[in-house]
């Protein structure tokens, strides 16, 4: 039985799945979006969110794809409901020869921050500014921009195989934004889910964001994103660890490395712990397979932990290659 009357249907209401709804709909397509988890309990929902390519593979596409997704938030932003704001920050290292971070390129206004100014145990800085998502704000805008544009959104069981989703699509064209699901439902065996577990509090005042790199532990990035608010705490880069539950020693270890930046985080009530599984592979799979019957499948997952910040320019890369399909 099908989803729906569409032109395309794609698996996955993450951030990137939704993005691509929205501008296949912008073409003027008929969209249906399919997913087992709905946006708030996805990947995408515990992200932090800061703008920047981080722990995604290497290719030459992603500075591309960041940097029309970094025009996109600098529209977006002008709108508070979207929950996409333009902060300031610092990004800090033990490192005293460390130099800009890959993650700042393409940003203005970069400067090196002055040692003195930086947090105990750190040696060398650099202020930018960059957008910021609230991912539960950002994801419902981009639901209710997907069912006001015409597109559907279904919810169901996890789908195991292409051979399943073909079943469910009626129309010509499947997209699979399935993040780490596409690890069983495209046989992919080299994603690897690598496991974020971040902490939310009540924001004591906080209006920019923070990012600590370790040499002792490259996998623990200590990072501070105020939302208003909220701050999102983080955080974990566990390879292969697919529990979704937060873990509370994980959780006490997290609260006490911001507190330690920021010491007014020490009393900020805690409203939640989040979990998420980056689709880690070493590089983003966005192409076009022919499948035995003829169908085509567009794939569009392996983000990393760049779901976010590739999110709008992959989909535009997905819309060229629908649109040459259904020509």
């Amino acid at each position: 039985m099908s989803v729906a009357h569409h032109d395309v249907f794609v698996i996955g209401a993450g951030v990137c799945g939704l993005s691509v709804a929205l501008v296949l709909l912008d073409a003027g397509l008929a969209v249906a979006v399919y997913a087992a988890d709905p946006p708030h309990r996805s990947t995408s929902a515990a992200a932090g969110a800061l703008w920047g390519a981080h722990l995604v593979g290497a290719d030459d596409r992603v500075p591309g794809w960041a940097s029309q997704t970094l025009a996109r938030f600098d529209e977006l932003a002008a709108n508070p409901a979207t929950g996409v704001h333009l902060t300031s920050g610092l990004h800090a290292s033990p490192d005293e020869t460390s130099p800009e971070p890959d993650i700042a390129a393409g940003l203005r206004d970069v400067t090196r921050a002055d040692r003195a100014s930086l947090p105990p145990g750190y040696l060398t800085g650099w202020r930018y500014r960059a957008p910021t998502v609230a991912m539960p704000d950002y994801l419902d805008f981009l639901v209710s921009e997907v069912i006001g544009r015409g597109g559907t959104l279904t919810f169901g069981r996890p789908l195991k195989s292409m051979a399943q989703a073909e079943e469910l699509a009626a129309g010509p064209v499947i997209v699979n934004c399935s993040g780490t699901g596409a690890r069983e439902l495209a046989d992919d065996d080299a994603l690897i889910p690598v496991r974020g577990q971040v902490a939310v509090v009540a924001n004591p005042g906080l209006t920019e964001f923070f990012v600590g790199e370790s040499l002792e532990q490259p996998d623990q990035i200590t990072y501070i994103f105020p939302h208003g608010p909220t701050v999102v705490l983080g955080g974990t880069e566990q390879p292969g660890n697919a529990a979704r539950q937060a873990d509370p020693a994980t959780a006490s270890q997290i609260l006490g490395a911001c507190a330690s930046i920021e010491p007014a985080l020490a009393d900020a009530p805690v409203l939640t712990h989040r979990v998420g599984l980056r689709p880690v592979r070493p590089f983003v799979r966005l192409e076009t397979e022919k499948r035995p019957g003829g169908r085509p499948v567009v794939h569009n997952y392996g983000h990393g932990g760049a779901g976010v910040t590739l999110s709008w320019g992959c989909a535009q890369s997905v819309r060229e290659e629908v649109l040459a399909l259904l020509r």
